[in-house]
């Protein structure tokens, strides 16, 4: 099967999920910037999604640059991701409306938890409709980024329940590891 229709529907449902998160941001009554206060921590939550879906995108869009053909498994796998992605404005909104609470906190930890998951699961099917000697198979030999992102989701999500706010300095620390896009791919495709 042609890849096309998988990336447009992606790239359709990921503009989609940016677009909820920003009207998610209440416009204050006021217009002195003391009245944007309130909204702190729903501005960090959309700005931290905003990263989190940018770091999904370009990583989806530099995983398919290597593939050449999908089948029913990475469809159904790529909709698995989009599933986990979908529900990141109501961990965001949930996060941000109660200032980084620890169930919040622990519940955004958790969806991005699936979302790594659900992107490995996607990497998988990708490498087995590839084949062992594909591009993809030697670009992904290390999978050192993606563990070390799981053990800091799982980390931060049992810290939240102790301290909200370093469980999402954790979340984040685990962002700035993919805020540079997987290079893995792009130098294998070169």
């Amino acid at each position: 099967m042609n890849k096309n229709r998988l990336e447009a529907f992606s790239d359709g449902v990921l503009a989609i999920i940016i677009t909820i998160m920003v009207l998610e941001l209440q416009i204050p009554e006021g217009d002195r910037f003391s009245d944007l206060k309130p909204l702190v921590f729903k501005f960090l939550s959309y700005i931290f999604s905003f990263l989190y879906v940018g770091i999904y995108w370009n990583n989806h869009h530099q995983l398919f640059q290597a593939v050449k053909h999908v089948n029913g498994k990475v469809l159904w796998a790529n909709l698995h991701l989009l599933f986990w992605l979908s529900i990141l404005p109501f961990a965001t909104s949930w996060m941000g409306e109660n200032n980084f609470t620890k169930n919040p906190v622990a519940f955004y930890g958790f969806v991005l938890l699936m979302c790594a998951l659900a992107f490995n699961i996607l990497q998988k099917f990708c490498l087995d409709i590839e084949g062992k000697d594909s591009v993809i198979a030697k670009a992904l030999e290390s999978t050192l980024k993606e563990k070390l992102s799981a053990g800091i989701y799982i980390s931060g999500i049992v810290l939240s329940f102790y301290y909200p706010i370093i469980a999402v300095v954790f979340y984040y620390t685990a962002a700035l590891l993919w805020i540079i896009p997987d290079l893995r791919i792009e130098k294998t495709l070169k």
